[in-house]
């Protein structure tokens, strides 16, 4: 819209300007003529000459201020109109020039992003849309029952998804953030723990027919975090409407190898060690463990409800799924994340057509930490706290690059 309004405004300076030239070549006509006619005055008085500045400004538009052999109280009626009708074109030009630049900036600075529900079925979402025809980044939550703005029950209030998806709108780019089956607004879908990998990437097949459908998008990028890159990384298998994927902390082991090192990385947990051990080779295998006499603390993790989702991600290899994409990819891993290594994000980085970002002093939940463990932590609980500064920038420019 503001373009338009600016080529419109540019245009009548220009029509305005062609029809000023015409009226000046009229009056010089007639000044000539009543020059002839008119016996010669006495020359110009150096107080009647025009300032050089004046000269220069209307000199370059073929304008004289006075003709040549006049004095100033000798100027002609029509050089009179002639010099009034010119400054008023120009100040007209002018005034069209800040009317179309304030135009474009108020349009700009009125435009408001708009956040609608929608929905793929029974699986709903929130659409942040800054603008008609922008690029739509489909936001897939990480693991557990995280909801569409980056917050789960068991401790995590952090705004993460929110947070980014209100940073891309501000570069025009639009979101949409879900909700997985069988929770929070998907509630309806089904059993949240009847899942596996390919159900999962199902769903976000279902996500990008029902954005393309609503928005007119040839293409959808697929941004997932941490569990939900490899969803993301199944889901655009055979799929032309992918235009890129977007990896944000995910693994690029498998499950079974992250969850032994995430074990052993808490003290607390050296006691269950050795039954997280066992528990983790049956899954590896395809087997359920028994959980009978397994320890509280690791039931949450090994239920019998999720072991069938557990049998499918341990099974899945996440750079074999990124290479069975076959588009191009941008991984982006933080350097203090306590939860997914550098090592991941390079080991996903050799996979074909991908790109690699490393975020100085960027956690898992995509906010700035330090190192230290119990610092790190502390920023999953303030919604407050800022994205990392770099994060939307990297998604933006790879976005750009390829839109």
């Amino acid at each position: 819209m503001d373009t338009m309004i600016a080529l419109w405004l540019v245009g009548a300076a220009i029509a305005l300007l062609l029809a000023l030239l015409i009226i000046v070549r009229v009056a010089r006509r007639m000044e000539q003529r009543s020059v002839a006619e008119t016996p010669p005055a006495a020359p110009a008085t150096r107080a009647g000459r025009a300032s050089p500045a004046l000269r220069m400004m209307f000199g370059a538009m073929g304008v004289p201020v006075f003709a040549p052999g006049l004095s100033a109280p000798s100027r002609s009626k029509q050089q009179r109109i002639v010099t009034a009708i010119t400054g008023a074109g120009v100040a007209a030009i002018i005034g069209l020039g800040f009317a179309a630049t304030r135009g474009a900036r108020d349009e700009q600075e009125t435009q408001t992003v708009q956040s609608t529900e929608i929905s793929a079925g029974d699986l709903h979402g929130t659409l942040l849309s800054p603008r008609d025809r922008a690029p739509v980044v489909l936001i897939v939550p990480g693991s557990g029952p995280t909801d569409r703005d980056g917050n789960n029950p068991m401790g995590v209030k952090a705004n993460s998804y929110r947070l980014l998806a209100e940073a891309l709108a501000k570069e025009n780019i639009a979101t949409v953030r879900v909700d997985k089956r069988g929770m929070f607004g998907s509630a309806a879908a089904g059993d949240p723990n009847a899942v596996t990998v390919a159900k999962y990437a199902e769903d976000y097949r279902a996500w990008i027919d029902a954005i393309r459908a609503q928005t007119g998008r040839k293409c959808v990028w697929l941004l997932g975090h941490s569990e939900g890159a490899l969803m993301v990384s199944a889901a655009a298998e055979g799929r032309k409407d992918v235009c890129g994927l977007i990896l944000v902390s995910g693994m690029g082991r498998k499950m079974g190898d992250v969850l032994r090192e995430q074990l052993k990385a808490n003290p607390a947990n050296a006691p269950l060690l050795d039954q997280a051990s066992a528990a983790i080779a049956d899954l590896e295998a395809g087997r359920h463990p028994d959980t009978s006499a397994m320890h509280p603390a690791l039931m949450p993790l090994f239920a019998p409800q999720v072991q069938d989702f557990l049998i499918s991600v341990f099974a899945t290899d996440p750079v074999e799924a990124v290479r069975r994409a076959k588009v191009k990819t941008l991984v982006i891993q933080g350097t203090t994340d306590l939860q997914v290594t550098v090592e991941d994000a390079r080991l996903l980085n050799k996979a074909p057509r991908t790109r690699l970002e490393l975020i100085k002093g960027m956690n898992h939940i995509l906010k700035e930490a330090p190192a230290d463990r119990a610092a790190n932590l502390a920023t999953y609980t303030n919604p407050d706290l800022p994205l990392a500064p770099r994060l939307a920038g990297k998604i933006e420019d790879f976005i750009k690059d390829r839109d």
